[in-house]
C-alpha cells in the first residue's frame, strides 16, 4: 500500500450560496481555473445544470510535458449546496478522492478543498511526489486562488 496524501485548501468567497453552488457544480467552469499550461480539455458532452451522484465526467489534462493523459471522474456524492465529492475512475493516480465543501457565513461562502490522492508505482510513486506532484498540485491550487479571488473577491 502507497502513502495517501492529503492536500486541503479553504477560501472565503464573496457571494451567496446559490452563486457559488452554481459556478463549482458546474464542470464547465473547471478549465477556466486550471492553469492553461495543463491543456485541461472536458471532452464529455454535459448538460449545462449542475452534477448530480453517478456523473462521468471525461477531460484530457497534460500535466507533464505538454504528454496529454485521459482522465476520468465520478461524482459519488452530492449533497445540494453543501458538498459533493468527484472520484477518478481513471487516470494518472492511483487514488483521486477531491470533497469540496461550501459553508454559509455572515461574509459569503466557505469553500473547503480536500483532496485525498495516492500515486502508482511505489517507492517511484513516493520520489515523484517530492519532486513534482506536490509542487505541481500546489501551483495548481494557488492559480485557482488566484482566480476565484479575481472572479468573486475583487471589488
Amino acid at each position: 500500500m502507497g502513502k495517501i496524501y492529503q492536500l486541503k485548501r479553504e477560501q472565503q468567497l464573496h457571494c451567496d450560496i446559490q452563486t457559488a453552488w452554481d459556478f463549482f457544480s458546474s464542470p464547465h467552469n473547471l478549465s477556466r481555473i486550471t492553469p492553461e499550461e495543463m491543456g485541461f480539455v472536458v471532452l464529455s458532452n454535459l448538460p449545462e445544470a449542475g452534477i448530480y451522484k453517478g456523473m462521468i465526467i471525461d477531460y484530457t489534462v497534460s500535466p507533464v510535458l505538454g504528454i496529454p493523459l485521459r482522465w476520468q471522474t465520478e461524482i459519488t456524492a452530492v449533497n445540494h449546496q453543501k458538498s459533493f465529492t468527484d472520484f477518478q475512475k481513471k487516470g494518472p493516480y492511483k487514488l483521486w478522492r477531491h470533497h469540496h465543501e461550501f459553508i454559509p457565513n455572515q461574509l459569503g461562502v466557505l469553500m473547503i478543498d480536500t483532496v485525498d490522492y495516492e500515486l502508482p508505482f511505489g517507492f517511484i510513486g513516493k520520489i515523484a511526489h517530492d519532486l513534482m506532484v506536490k509542487k505541481k498540485l500546489n501551483a495548481i491550487f494557488n492559480f485557482r486562488y488566484r482566480v476565484l479571488e479575481e472572479l468573486f473577491n475583487s471589488a
